[in-house]
């Protein structure tokens, strides 16, 4: 049913490539996290290295629970279960991007992206700063399209994704745990 934008975006550069996913992860993960100093129009130390740190584990745990849960064949289940653990995993995601944005410790460099353009750009817009954020993995899908004449990992699931995800973080700021703040410093 798909995957998020920018894991749909790199599977479709890791097939173009023939890179492992893990691997296009991290490196998509470098050039958001210098894409974000650069937006920040200064070198935070604490960001950058905060993205990198982050990104590292991520990038390849989520290649290893990728290989783990491909021969579960979930996407052979019936469309309307495939439907709910789409909408489950994006509410699910969305909560927890929410929740740890507000705690500000550390963050992955494409939610850094949208919390940027979202708190330095945008006016506070969760829907908009995550919006503009997938513009470039959409670009990227774009691109690998033109050369492969194929778009693998794209769904009801990624677009729903691209237009729901930001706005599932704005509500769940004001609903789930409504005490966390945003603390941002740039």
């Amino acid at each position: 049913m798909g995957s998020a934008v920018w894991t749909a975006s790199a599977v479709n550069i890791s097939s173009v490539l023939h890179s492992t996913y893990g691997t296009t992860l991290f490196v998509y993960a470098v050039i958001v996290t210098i894409a974000n100093q650069i937006l920040l129009k200064k070198f935070d130390r604490n960001i950058f290295v905060s993205n990198l740190l982050f990104s590292l584990p991520f990038s390849y745990l989520v290649g290893f629970f990728s290989d783990i849960l491909n021969p579960l064949q979930l996407n052979n289940l019936p469309v309307v279960w495939r439907l709910l653990v789409d909408i489950l995993g994006l509410i699910g995601v969305s909560v927890g991007t929410s929740i740890y944005q507000r705690c500000n410790l550390i963050q992955h460099p494409n939610d850094e992206l949208a919390y940027l353009l979202r708190f330095k750009y945008l006016h506070g817009s969760a829907g908009w700063g995550q919006l503009i954020s997938y513009t470039p993995p959409v670009i990227i899908m774009a691109i690998c399209f033109s050369v492969t004449g194929q778009i693998l990992s794209v769904g009801i699931g990624t677009i729903l994704a691209m237009f729901c995800q930001g706005v599932i973080i704005g509500i769940s700021n004001k609903v789930v745990l409504p005490s966390l703040k945003h603390h941002y410093s740039f």
